[in-house]
């Protein structure tokens, strides 16, 4: 385990902070489960309500819920469906087909029902179900498989794949604020919001926040995890709840935040994809969802709130997951471009099958093509940073206290207007740490200084032009590369010094070497090299769409400049 901030825990075993599962919150909530979907269900109807004060308008969100249900069963029905989706959904719109020939008293308390079933429905497909052998049976298989693949696939010799020279921590490099976070982990309930680019990234964390010993989170996973049976055993193992993003309708997206919202209430550690869905385009996340962000802000007012005594604090954690290449990076940067371009790009077929996934897995475990967890630095629901004490601090470093912000006249008030610009605030702080965060690859910068050289030269190219050039116009002298190569390089330690980004430990040393660890590790995977060297010693490309997706992970630094 390789720690940047944190040398002296240099492959430390952290030992965890609450040893008994039964202690775990996210056991005590799945525990809990059938009164937890109540008490998500009866809340949630309760905030649709107060949304919604008018029953005209009331009954008008239920049939665009039943009309956009029964749409979604005709044309993106999924394996993980519920078997009586269609006859749910039909018999709904025949109630509120029925309620057209009702009186208004009578068309209250039959709305009323309705919607709690369907609430009580959406709470019921949306909860997790956290069980400890489940959860002890996954972490040991993931431990074992990848360590027996890590150790044959490292030492090329009859008997290496039994062997336990190689551990997944030699593998998997967790950096920053570990320390902090366990800390913030024992005061009060941490919300992890890393940021997006495969499939593997759930599997990943989950595994990563076991390593830092700490109890596991719920998640917020996407439904279409679920369709592949073993992602789905592992999901449900580690706590997740699901999120389905086919369903954009009011009673679903509320029960949804609600859940969220409750269970950090409960003190569960918590974690979701902020950015909503994998990167397309390999760039680190922009513009954040603010849904399920929301949540983290409402839950600190209601503890407030909270008569009893001192409340528990929410603690915000920016994470960023650093591979050298993505495996499903080819379909991702297809859709991306598809949708920037519309009918000025023509993707090509570039699908995998399950030859190039045990190609993908063996080739991740044999060569140094290793992954990197950043951790950031705790932050309030405000966005502003905190202690290791849990202390929030302003800009001048001074404490401050987090309920002042929920204060008007000196009583605590409900304001949906502030909170939702809490959530924007928010949003940009996490947005911003994920960019001092990142940790820059080898793989990252060739990919970066390649496809910019190849921009300037063409200039006077628009994006879409630029990737339909031939091959024959895709050759960079490697003393031209190196040159620029270099010049950027330096400008990413000066942006480290100054705090602005952070970069493995690979990067330093002799260019050539440096040039050659990001060329052999740049889109290893893939049928087509995204960068390469040719017969020459210069640099070509095998994909240029592809090389565009990794020369992503470097926008937004202003390093173009430089080239």
């Amino acid at each position: 385990m390789e720690i940047i901030e944190e040398k002296k825990n240099k492959n430390k075993k952290y030992k965890p902070i609450l040893d008994r599962i039964p202690d775990w919150p996210v056991y005590q909530l799945s525990k809990n489960r059938k009164e937890f979907v109540e008490e998500v269900t009866s809340k949630s109807v309760e905030r649709i309500l107060e949304m919604r004060p008018s029953y005209k308008q009331l009954i008008e969100d239920l049939q665009a819920t039943a009309y956009r249900e029964q749409n979604r069963i005709k044309r993106n029905r999924w394996r993980i469906d519920p078997k009586d989706d269609s006859s749910f959904w039909s018999s709904v719109k025949n109630e509120l087909v029925e309620l057209g020939a009702k009186d208004q008293e009578e068309v209250k308390p039959k709305v009323d029902e309705l919607l709690t079933k369907i609430v009580h429905r959406y709470a019921s497909e949306i909860a997790g179900n956290f069980k400890p052998t489940s959860y002890r049976f996954a972490r040991e298989a993931v431990k074992f498989w990848f360590g027996r693949l890590l150790n044959g696939a490292r030492i090329k010799k009859f008997g290496g794949f039994f062997r336990n020279q190689y551990a997944l921590r030699d593998k998997i490099h967790i950096v920053g604020k570990v320390k902090m976070i366990r800390k913030l982990a024992r005061q009060g309930t941490v919300v992890m919001v890393p940021t997006h680019f495969s499939n593997l990234d759930s599997i990943l964390i989950g595994w990563v926040i076991h390593a830092m010993g700490l109890p596991a989170f719920i998640y917020g996973a996407g439904l279409n995890l679920f369709n592949i049976k073993i992602i789905a055993y592992f999901m449900n193992s580690l706590g997740a709840y699901k999120v389905d993003r086919r369903k954009k309708n009011l009673p679903y997206l509320e029960t949804l935040k609600m859940y969220s919202n409750l269970a950090i209430q409960k003190g569960a550690h918590s974690l979701f994809f902020p950015g909503g869905t994998r990167s397309r385009s390999g760039m680190i996340e922009k513009q954040l969802k603010l849904g399920l962000l929301s949540t983290a802000i409402e839950a600190q007012r209601t503890l407030y709130n909270n008569p009893a005594g001192e409340a528990r604090k929410i603690f915000v954690v920016p994470v960023t997951l650093n591979y050298h290449f993505v495996l499903e990076a080819p379909d991702l940067i297809e859709d991306y471009l598809s949708k920037k371009g519309q009918d000025r790009y023509f993707p090509e077929q570039d699908k995998y099958g399950s030859f190039q996934l045990i190609r993908f897995m063996i080739k991740f475990f044999g060569n140094r093509s290793n992954i990197s967890v950043s951790i950031g630095p705790g932050l309030d629901v405000m966005g502003n940073y905190v202690d290791e004490e849990g202390n929030s601090l302003d800009s001048h470093v001074r404490i401050i206290n987090t309920k002042d912000y929920f204060t008007s006249s000196g009583q605590l008030t409900i304001d949906r207007q502030r909170e939702d610009e809490y959530t924007r605030m928010l949003s940009q702080r996490i947005v911003s740490e994920y960019h001092k965060i990142n940790r820059v690859f080898a793989s990252h910068l060739v990919s970066f200084v390649a496809f910019e050289i190849w921009q300037k030269k063409h200039s006077q190219l628009d994006l879409f032009s630029l990737l339909r050039l031939p091959e024959e116009d895709l050759e960079i002298d490697y003393l031209e590369f190196k040159t620029v190569f270099k010049r950027v390089r330096k400008q990413i330690y000066q942006m480290k010094e100054e705090g602005k980004i952070n970069f493995a430990s690979h990067l330093k040393g002799k260019s050539d070497l440096v040039i050659k660890r990001g060329i052999d590790n740049a889109g290893v995977f893939h049928l087509n090299r995204s960068v390469a060297k040719n017969k020459k010693g210069n640099i070509i490309t095998q994909d240029l769409s592809l090389l565009y997706y990794y020369h992503n992970r470097l926008v937004g630094y202003d390093l173009e400049q430089f080239i």
